[in-house]
């Protein structure tokens, strides 16, 4: 730690980030590779092996002291039970006993169809599917990390959920993406009473420069939405992935959140 108190890195960890190989997974990957003692582990899962190898390309550059670091992608489909239990099998064989730290990222997630209203989704299966990707998944991959790796004297477990202003907030035509986000945040609150040693922080990055902010602006059916965003992205107030996750990292180093808590980018 520094003299202030603050830590200057996450430890000898294992680090396991969902949805790592574009966006801001793939920028979070690198950055906490600099913040990573050797003998760490980073586990990157998102379900397009090339892009992850990729992305594990540019973690391995930046890796802090450059080395000492086991990255491991693995490609998986987390909308199927199997992706989990396979993503859950590769992260137990990345752990040491001498880590003194388990951080999990639950980054994956999808907008679903911002082209339509609430009032057209009828199929249930549609809606089902895209609550096990970006709910269902989330809840039985945390449980099952946190399950394989309990509490013990010297380990730290910490819980990151990304989320976004859409889980407090309605946004017309984002029906799917506002439910799944405020799903998420309140499972991570209960996991935050259940387990008052798990550090749980739900962090919402703000809007950022990705393809999904090009699809929703592109896409989104409700037009005063639509033309909000474009604006936003027109007049550059859209963020780097870069900036956003230097702050979450503050956060994570600081360590002063209550957990459990919603912070956005710009309380920080």
């Amino acid at each position: 730690m520094s003299s202030s108190g603050t830590r200057t890195d996450l430890g000898r960890a294992l680090c396991i980030i969902t949805g790592a190989s574009r966006g801001f997974g793939r920028v979070v990957a690198r950055h906490m590779s600099e913040l990573l003692k050797p003998g760490s582990a980073l586990v990157l899962a998102a379900r397009s092996g090339d892009e992850l190898r990729a992305a594990a390309a540019e973690v391995t550059g930046a890796a802090a002291g450059g080395g000492g670091l086991l990255v491991l992608c693995v490609p998986v489909d987390l909308s199927h039970s199997d992706g989990v239990t396979e993503l859950l099998a590769a992260v137990k064989t990345s752990y040491t006993d001498d880590m003194d730290h388990v951080l999990l990222v639950n980054n994956a997630g999808s907008l679903g169809d911002i082209s339509r209203y609430m009032t057209s989704f009828t199929n249930m299966a549609e809606v089902d599917s895209y609550l096990s990707f970006n709910v269902s998944s989330s809840l039985c991959l945390t449980a099952s990390v946190l399950e394989a790796f309990p509490r013990r004297p010297g380990l730290r477990r910490t819980v990151v959920n990304v989320t976004s202003l859409c889980a407090l907030k309605p946004h017309c035509s984002w029906v799917l993406y506002c439910t799944g986000k405020a799903a998420r945040e309140m499972m991570f609150r209960v996991l935050a009473e259940e387990e008052p040693d798990v550090r749980v922080l739900s962090y919402s990055p703000g809007p950022l420069d990705t393809d999904m902010f090009m699809l929703a602006r592109s896409r989104t059916a409700d037009p005063d939405l639509r033309k909000s965003l474009s604006d936003m992205f027109a007049q550059g107030q859209v963020l780097t992935c870069d900036e956003s996750c230097t702050k979450m990292m503050k956060v994570l180093l600081e360590d002063q959140y209550v957990s459990g808590s919603h912070v956005d980018i710009y309380e920080v």
